[in-house]
């Protein structure tokens, strides 16, 4: 059958349209591939977050209260910490310390890694001269799944564990 000299081609090649959807396809599995790549690479970056981000501001915050005081006991429990009975100088969750206030009276606080209905945490309390304790000061932080504080020759170690299964073990001594 012949076709007049008016007449157009309409549509596109059987090998057109290979080639097209061919082009497709890479484009899509090459855009699919950066994603993936892209979703490992943020999975390993949050996996290292309390690495990079959450454990250096609670040594901070740690190494600041402890750098006041003039001295620490370890304790099993918040009201063995307040009694002064039990210490410990192996793992405890809780650390009591004292420090001198410009006026010469001896304070105490406490940090305690505890559960108080809202999951764990690393709570700080200020213990009044009363010594009758109320509801922490505010927490540290919410991240770790243990932190234990211990002596080992004379030097406070606080080891934090975190959501991971990371372990950080921060030291340092008391100065005179």
């Amino acid at each position: 059958m012949r076709r007049g000299p008016g007449f157009r081609r309409q549509g596109f090649t059987l090998v057109e349209l290979t080639v097209t959807i061919m082009l497709g396809m890479a484009l899509s599995a090459m855009c699919l591939s950066l994603f993936n790549q892209q979703m490992a690479f943020l999975r390993i970056y949050k996996a290292q977050s309390f690495l990079t981000e959450e454990a250096p501001i609670i040594n901070m915050h740690v190494s600041h209260l402890v750098g006041k005081s003039e001295r620490f006991r370890l304790h099993l429990s918040v009201t063995d910490a307040l009694a002064g009975t039990n210490p410990q100088s192996g793992a405890s969750p809780v650390l009591v310390l004292n420090s001198r206030q410009p006026d010469g009276v001896v304070r105490a606080a406490i940090l305690s890694f505890e559960n108080r209905g809202s999951g764990l945490a690393l709570y700080y309390y200020v213990v009044p001269l009363s010594g009758v304790l109320g509801t922490p000061q505010w927490y540290i932080t919410k991240v770790p799944t243990n932190i234990a504080f211990s002596v080992s020759q004379g030097i406070l170690l606080m080891t934090l564990t975190g959501p991971n299964g990371e372990i950080i073990t921060y030291s340092g001594a008391m100065t005179q």
